[in-house]
């Protein structure tokens, strides 16, 4: 089977929210206190965070570096071992799960952030990026493609 082209979609989703999480996640991690950003250090008054160090670290892992390894996923074809033990639906490529576990986790931040901390106009983008990686990962013929059965995929 072809890779359907669903699947670039899919990809520059991951990418955006890649590069968000990583350029804002570095810099918490490098100024916690919010100024590289220019984020003010009170939105955080209704959070358990003193700064934004383990904000910017969490960011950085679960909206970062999560999609960075589905991308990966998504064009591998070996099965790794550490990886795959996370996968919760065997019968799919871990891809395609780390994929939609990207779009689940990003759209749970967004939720506990709006809980936390002031509006400002990236949550709702992030959110739609969020809801598009789910959409996108859940078209039936991406979950198809990425079924384990029709693992002889070709390219």
């Amino acid at each position: 089977m072809k890779r359907p082209f669903e699947t670039w979609i899919l990809v520059i989703l991951l990418v955006l929210l890649a590069a968000n999480a990583f350029y804002g996640g570095i810099s918490f991690i490098l100024e916690p206190d919010g100024s590289l950003l220019k984020i003010n250090p009170a939105w955080l008054e209704k959070s358990p965070f003193t700064n934004f160090l383990i904000p910017g670290i969490l960011l950085l892992l679960f909206m970062g570096v999560l999609p960075f390894i589905a991308i990966i996923g998504l064009f591998s074809k070996k099965k790794p071992g550490f990886i795959s033990a996370l996968n919760c639906l065997p019968e799919k490529r871990w891809g395609w799960t780390y994929a939609l576990y990207s779009g689940i986790v990003t759209n749970i931040w967004i939720i506990v952030q709006q809980l936390f901390t002031s509006y400002f106009i990236l949550q709702p983008v992030i959110a739609a990026v969020g809801m598009l990686i789910i959409i996108t990962s859940l078209l039936p013929r991406i979950q198809k493609y990425f079924t384990t059965e029709t693992n002889h995929i070709s390219d």
